[in-house]
């Protein structure tokens, strides 16, 4: 298989659950009343509506088709997030500790893709960026957690 092809289909699968983010932020948006927590899902569709761009840039640099939409995967889980925040006490708090663990799984991935050193250095940095702003969404799930614990 080329090498093109090799780097496209990683960066398709990261694009999906790039596609699967934004909808699960979306979706969390409109479950939530704190309209802080509102503002960040909402920052947080917008951010991954971005890494998706750039990944459909990258795929197509590469001279392959990227996919143009999310998994089936992920419809489950934003499924599962509606259903435990309608029999949730606590809705925002529910939906943050999805949304965490979310993240946390996104990073995971890029990790993953990080330990591959063949990426030319483009994409290394691409991928870094992206990494890096998943990390701090962490960081401000964490925080928003503890405010409506």
């Amino acid at each position: 298989m080329k090498y093109e092809k090799i780097i496209s289909e990683k960066l398709n699968e990261l694009l999906i659950k790039n596609y699967d983010a934004e909808k699960g932020y979306i979706n969390a948006m409109k479950e939530v009343d704190n309209v802080n927590i509102k503002n960040f899902f909402k920052d947080r569709a917008e951010e991954r509506a971005r890494f998706a761009r750039q990944l459909r840039t990258e795929i197509l640099t590469y001279g392959e088709l990227p996919e143009d939409s999310g998994s089936l995967k992920g419809i489950l889980h934003r499924n599962w997030m509606t259903l435990k925040a309608t029999f949730s006490s606590n809705n925002e708090e529910t939906i943050l500790n999805e949304a965490l663990r979310g993240e946390k799984a996104s990073l995971e991935e890029y990790n993953t893709l990080l330990a591959d050193t063949t990426f030319p250095s483009r994409l290394i940095e691409l991928l870094r960026e992206q990494r890096n702003a998943i990390e701090a969404a962490i960081n401000s799930v964490k925080i928003y957690e503890e405010v409506v614990s």
